[in-house]
């Protein structure tokens, strides 16, 4: 975004693209999206106007939970490629200026990672055993679980194993699925491990990580159950305080770099004060906000993520991240249609209506109001073609939290359905013509008329607004820096939310002040714009000069 030549540290303002390597693009024909596929498209992310593309993980995994089981950080899966051809994805990006970002999972590893075979051949008591949370069973036969904590996937914690002679054993801890056990952060070959680990992809390029669960992996090693209050720093599971040790050894390393690398956390936390902890100077540069992109689309609930948002952040001077979707969420056009817009991972259910010509005018206006806010910008694979969430038919999910939640919860397979590149083709150019396999989730019938090919010369397309837009914000001095300004437009009520982003220009000497408005109308009547106002670019046409409801306006005062 700002280049390093002006002082200001490339994230702060920077574009980054979320790429679900199993759906963005197949090269090899299999079925499933790989590096060769990334690779094939570098230039279309290019033209886009990205700074950065962020991959959730590529490690050898059985994939029991989309590749957060990793098996092996030092090892591509076989299904996306090589170390060799990560390297050279790596370099290819960086020469089209766009950095790399790679996901970290510090909360766990796969059951089928070395050190857990170690730790289940062993058995109880084996040192090996101490780089996870194995524990008795209570009761008399050591049949209950030790605690009754409640998993991020719902279900239980606890898996009891068998002994190497066969009779039952201890238990292990696993907060997501049995086969993500989790690791022990009091261990100091898991300490060690994950700093080495960073070394390693930084020392390959890699520009920075993105922590999954950030706020999860230190555990209280009495195992208390979960009071129905705690204070701050008391859960058992959750946020921690020896988390911010862990961090600040790994921003030591990241800044041990001629080109400082960059720690993105991933931080689902309530409290605005426990979340800009993270985000202290010797710790992580920028979190996620879930709060924003869970909110509905209400003029209020948003002003007032924004206001929290901005005000948490200023005290650690850390930027904000603003995103609407991602993997795990449900995609805007599909989310912002529903008389519920908002998000909540317990509330998903099949056969939820929504208007999608309403959730697509409202993601317009969004991508319009998250591009003009201060700090930087998350854009999920998709959502810049203005992809609907797809109702995958139960037959051919694969989200374990489906079957957790025995078949009530749809899943997240609905976001991660393959990009289409195409307006035609089997995969609608997914993978190659001649491809031996379908692609791994099944395609919506017409899913071609959204692909890149459909809408690339379309000048009211989503992906023409996504280009137009990141071009603008590229462009545009008043959407450099961290001002902003909350501001009213003459005859608006509160269904509109609108502020201004200014910066000073010098020229000779001379500094003369650049203003651009945001105005978004979130009402159900069309507001007038100020008089001379000077439009620079709109979710929709405006008419007869008035911002129609569900659109967003950039203009000059």
């Amino acid at each position: 975004m700002v280049s390093d030549e002006q002082g200001r540290p490339w994230w702060r303002d920077a574009v980054i693209y979320q790429v679900y390597p199993r759906s963005f693009a197949d090269g090899n024909g299999d079925g499933t999206g790989d590096l060769l596929g990334v690779r094939q498209h570098l230039t279309y992310l290019r033209d886009l106007g990205v700074d950065a593309i962020w991959y959730t993980p590529w490690y050898a995994s059985p994939l029991a939970d989309g590749g957060y089981d990793v098996a092996d950080y030092r090892a591509i899966d076989p299904a996306f490629g090589d170390l060799a051809e990560a390297e050279t994805l790596i370099a290819e990006a960086r020469a089209l200026g766009i950095r790399t970002i790679v996901d970290v999972v510090p909360n766990h590893v796969s059951d089928q990672h070395a050190w857990f075979r170690e730790a289940l051949e062993a058995g109880p008591g084996a040192p090996e055993r101490d780089r996870f949370w194995f524990r008795d069973g209570r009761g008399d036969d050591g049949d209950e679980m030790p605690t009754r904590w409640v998993s991020s996937f719902q279900g239980g914690t606890w898996t009891r194993t068998d002994d190497p002679d066969g009779t039952p054993g201890q238990w292990y801890l696993h907060l997501f699925t049995p086969e993500q056990p989790d690791l022990n952060w009091n261990h100091p070959d898991v300490r060690r491990e994950h700093t080495d680990v960073l070394r390693f992809w930084f020392d390959r390029g890699a520009a920075g990580i993105r922590i999954d669960s950030a706020a999860l992996p230190v555990k209280d090693p009495t195992f208390p159950e979960v009071p129905e209050t705690w204070g701050a720093g008391e859960h058992p599971h959750l946020d921690r305080d020896e988390l911010h040790d862990v961090y600040r050894e790994w921003r030591a390393v990241a800044d041990s770099y001629d080109d400082p690398r960059v720690l993105v956390g991933e931080i689902w936390l309530p409290d605005p004060a426990r979340f800009a902890l993270y985000l202290r100077p010797d710790e992580m540069h920028t979190a996620f906000n879930f709060d924003f992109m869970t909110r509905p689309w209400d003029a209020k609930e948003l002003r007032e993520s924004i206001r929290t948002t901005l005000e948490a952040h200023a005290p650690v001077g850390a930027p904000a991240t603003w995103v609407l979707s991602n993997h795990d969420i449900t995609r805007p056009v599909t989310r912002y249609g529903r008389e519920d817009s908002s998000f909540d991972f317990a509330a998903k259910r099949f056969g939820t209506p929504s208007d999608l010509d309403v959730g697509r005018r409202r993601a317009r206006a969004a991508a319009l109001l998250t591009g003009a806010l201060p700090g930087s910008l998350y854009v999920y694979q998709g959502d810049e073609l203005g992809l609907p969430e797809v109702e995958v038919p139960r037959e051919a999910i694969q989200d374990p939290m489906h079957f957790r939640s025995e078949g009530v919860d749809p899943g997240r397979d609905g976001c991660r359905v393959p990009i289409p590149w195409t307006r035609h083709g089997r995969s609608a150019g997914f993978s190659p013509d001649d491809a031996a396999a379908d692609p791994w989730l099944p395609l919506p019938p017409g899913w071609g008329g959204l692909s890149v090919e459909a809408q690339e010369s379309d000048p009211g397309s989503m992906l023409s607004l996504y280009r137009t837009m990141l071009a603008t914000r590229r462009a545009e001095p008043a959407l450099h820096g961290d001002d902003m300004t909350w501001v009213t437009l003459p005859g608006a009520d509160d269904d509109v939310l609108a502020f201004a982003r200014s910066t000073a220009e010098h020229d000779e000497g001379a500094a003369t002040d650049v203003t651009l408005v945001c105005a978004v109308n979130l009402g159900t009547r069309p507001v007038d714009l100020p008089p001379g106002a000077d439009v620079v670019l709109a979710s929709a046409p405006l008419v007869e000069g008035a911002l129609p409801a569900d659109t967003a306006v950039w203009y000059r005062p």
